[in-house]
């Protein structure tokens, strides 16, 4: 922003404008983002198996393509580091659009990829290189999102704010599980053949959207207000390690209960329902198409609740709500009835959006502005390596061994107890109040 604002009526009009355009742009620009992640994990489940690891045992079929979806999660850090940097020392509006960028052209290049009959061995290992292209991504373009919301928001309604971009996932599971129905059911047995392309296809033209809506934010107040005063940290991820690494971890541990039972619920979910219980692919698409639409509400609303009774203490009931509902979401499963189904989940997610609502602001929350993106980024990412990656895989290992689920409902509830243990131990941090934010929008 150039010149100067004539009174305090025209900054928060300016503010009021800004503030819908950083909300909307974060929540477009996360929404493409966890479209592009998810269609890989819905395409993991379903496709890769056959056309990129086919083999005589479907079970080392999954478990490799699981293993290339894992490849993502471990670059995930990667991606908060590079772009974490970057975020910190220039802004982070910039660093969003690279990241969009990145995202698209890589999720773009698999719906073209020749298959495992085409091109051999040639064909997963491209496979798995983009979709580290696409955990490099995702890892940069979370910091930045929540923190231009937020960042833009009034001291009082930060979860309510960094909500908004979390609202991403939902969305962007709703998006990508529909259009790969919508394929799976117009195109039958072409499905497999060109049909599964169609959705990563379909990514070229949301990058496009999100390209458009990005251009037209200002920098975050906050991150202003640093470069005015000419605190930007030269190393803002080795600063970050330095003086906030309790935060660092805290904030990984504290997503274990988040993150790992998620991927469950939406990734292996997929294969143990079709091929331990012989569900119909289509049901259980549809079940989690609701479960998705429900999120749209859940998870902003969690995060409004969370500026109301205490962003940790909603953390927390999330939490417990997940680990007493691990036994009895297998339950309802093994029923194999179709109701039972969509309740189980329908609350699986439910409950994982009490964490997710407000999980944005607590994290951020815990980290000075000149090294957030790096600090947050990498915090909230590192939890793919330990929670959400590995999880689709630890839960086919433990189905494989066992033939029961009881052992991978055991293990979400370990995950909910190590991440109670991180949220109380959490360090607390007071972010600067409302009259900053003006100021730096008054300012320019």
């Amino acid at each position: 922003m150039t010149g100067t604002v004539s009174g305090p009526r025209d900054a928060e009009a300016i503010q009021r404008s800004q503030r819908r355009r950083a909300v909307f742009a974060s929540t477009v620009g996360t929404t493409i983002e966890w479209y592009d992640f998810f269609l890989y994990g819905t395409a993991a489940a379903l496709v890769f198996p056959k056309l990129f690891f086919p083999g005589e045992d479907p079970y080392v079929g999954i478990l490799l393509a699981f293993g290339t979806q894992f490849a993502g999660f471990a670059a995930r850090p990667i991606g908060a580091a590079i772009f974490g940097h970057y975020g910190d020392r220039i802004g982070r509006k910039s660093t969003l659009i690279i990241t969009l960028l990145l995202m698209g052209i890589g999720t773009a290049l698999i719906g073209v990829l020749p298959t495992y009959a085409a091109i051999g061995l040639a064909a997963p290992i491209l496979l798995t290189i983009l979709r580290i292209v696409q955990g490099v991504a995702v890892g940069g373009e979370w910091g930045g999102s929540v923190l231009l919301a937020m960042e833009w928001g009034h001291a009082k309604q930060r979860g309510f704010m960094a909500s908004w971009p979390q609202l991403g996932v939902p969305v962007g599971l709703l998006i990508s599980t529909g259009l790969v129905q919508l394929m799976s059911a117009t195109t039958g047995p072409a499905f497999l053949t060109w049909g599964w392309r169609v959705p990563f296809l379909v990514s070229v033209v949301l990058v496009g959207v999100g390209l458009y809506v990005r251009l037209r934010v200002l920098e975050s107040p906050e991150f202003a207000a640093v470069k005015a005063k000419q605190t930007v940290v030269k190393l803002p991820i080795v600063d970050a390690f330095r003086t906030q690494w309790r935060e660092i971890l805290s904030s990984a541990f504290v997503r274990l209960s988040e993150q790992a039972p998620f991927y469950l619920f939406i990734t292996f979910v997929l294969s143990y329902g079709t091929q331990q219980l012989q569900l119909n692919r289509g049901s259980l698409l549809n079940d989690t198409l609701v479960a998705a639409a429900i999120g749209l509400f859940s998870v902003p609303f969690f995060g409004w609740l969370s500026d109301r009774i205490g962003r940790r203490t909603m953390y927390g009931i999330g939490i417990v709500c997940t680990a007493l509902f691990a036994f009895p979401y297998f339950g309802l499963l093994n029923t194999r009835v179709a109701g039972l189904v969509l309740l189980a989940i329908v609350l699986s997610l439910i409950f994982h959006d009490m964490q997710y609502g407000p999980q944005a602001a607590l994290i951020a929350e815990s980290f000075g502005t000149n090294i957030r993106y790096s600090g947050a980024g990498l915090g909230y990412q590192l939890a793919s390596v330990i929670a959400g990656g590995p999880a689709p895989l630890i839960a086919a290992y433990i189905l494989k061994n066992t033939g029961s689920s009881t052992g991978i409902a055991w293990y979400i509830v370990i995950c909910c107890v190590i991440a109670m243990i991180a949220l109380l131990v959490m360090p607390r941090r007071t972010l600067p109040d409302e009259r900053s934010v003006e100021a730096a929008v008054t300012q320019g």
